[in-house]
């Protein structure tokens, strides 16, 4: 039986980039030692690191005014990182798209010389869609405005960044990065969880405009952006075969051909799987149709028992991790750069006997 993982994260890895690793896992480059266990001050680490940078920054096109960060913490860290660093005595502003934007917004109001605004939300909809933002929304005075440019759990995105005037954009991408055509200098500083579209969890990676890199700020020096950019990701010891195994990942991305052929694939295996479920009362969509994500795909059937017994039936037949987040129920496929086109046909396949079998007659 073939296993598909439809997991949110940490998510499906492309073969060629485990079979890579799987091959170099004990003696890299007749080192006779396994990456995990190369210093990070060593010369092949040093190729390692920078190579990674490199290709990421082919990849996504990042000016060369914009640092790129490898650090720990997960996203999560980032909640507190961005106001500690970029909006202490001022206001910082924030779009509330769902469970990670809300938990971006807590974190920054855990910190007491930050003002936090929300100046959007789509909780009145139950975060069914991106609620529109408009210059004149954002006090040209604030510090940033914080979006999620991809919710995970509910499965909306932006497809159009907002213009936000001089205010810088932050954007936590960790569900959609390397699966956009966003413009990096669109944006003050890009954050993203590694394990959906980079690499296995335990990395974060950050890209911030160097002038939003403030010095001499009283940050513990984990914490301070300036530390870490003066440090090059190695202030102290960084996740190293992460970033390793992300950098296979980005050799992957290059050789499939860049972003707009990834993002071309993405966009058709989400499409087969949209045009399913508009095409049958059985399956729900929750998502503003111009909202939905590529990369995060929720469904219901609109009956408790009957998306229990569907995602009971599916686990058995192979799909592993459909189920939705805790939170909301139903089911929930994650389509991310590695997961392949023929796993979504699969799964086509099951919703259709599936629904054969349990509509009512």
């Amino acid at each position: 039986m073939t296993i598909y993982n439809f997991s949110a994260g940490p998510a499906v890895l492309p073969k060629p980039v485990l079979e890579k690793a799987q091959e170099e896992l004990v003696n890299y480059k007749s080192s006779q030692m396994s990456v995990m266990e190369l210093s990070h001050r060593s010369v092949l680490f040093d190729e390692i690191i920078k190579n990674a940078e490199k290709l990421l920054r082919e990849l996504m096109d990042i000016p060369e005014n914009y640092k790129v960060l490898f650090l720990q913490g997960g996203a999560s860290l980032q909640f507190t990182m961005i106001p500690l660093n970029l909006a202490q005595g001022k206001k910082a502003l924030y779009v509330n798209t769902g469970a990670w934007a809300k938990k971006a917004i807590s974190a920054a109001k855990q910190i007491e010389d930050v003002e936090v605004e929300v100046i959007a939300s789509s909780e009145d909809k139950n975060f069914t869609y991106i609620p529109k933002i408009t210059k004149d929304m954002v006090d040209q005075d604030a510090a940033y405005l914080h979006i999620t440019t991809n919710e995970t759990i509910g499965g909306i995105r932006y497809t159009d960044i907002p213009d936000v005037g001089d205010v810088p954009l932050i954007a936590d991408m960790s569900s959609n990065i390397l699966a956009n055509d966003y413009n990096v200098s669109d944006f003050g500083l890009i954050y993203a969880g590694a394990q959906k579209n980079i690499g296995p969890a335990g990395l974060t990676v950050v890209i911030i405009r160097e002038d939003l890199i403030k010095e001499g700020q009283n940050i513990p020096p984990m914490l301070d952006y300036s530390v870490l950019a003066t440090n090059d990701s190695m202030y102290n010891t960084p996740p190293t075969y992460a970033i390793y195994i992300a950098g296979l990942v980005f050799e992957w991305l290059k050789d499939l051909g860049g972003l707009d052929e990834i993002l071309k694939q993405d966009q058709e295996k989400a499409q087969l799987l949209y045009d399913y479920i508009d095409s049958t009362d059985f399956y729900i969509s929750p998502v503003a149709k111009e909202d939905r994500s590529i990369t995060n795909v929720p469904f219901i059937t609109g009956d408790d028992e009957l998306d229990k017994k569907f995602n009971s039936e599916a686990k058995a037949y192979g799909f592993e991790n459909l189920k939705g987040h805790r939170s909301v129920g139903g089911m929930r496929a994650s389509l991310y750069n590695a997961f392949p086109k023929e796993g979504v046909e699969e799964l086509v396949k099951f919703m259709k006997n599936f629904e054969e079998e349990n509509k009512e007659k």
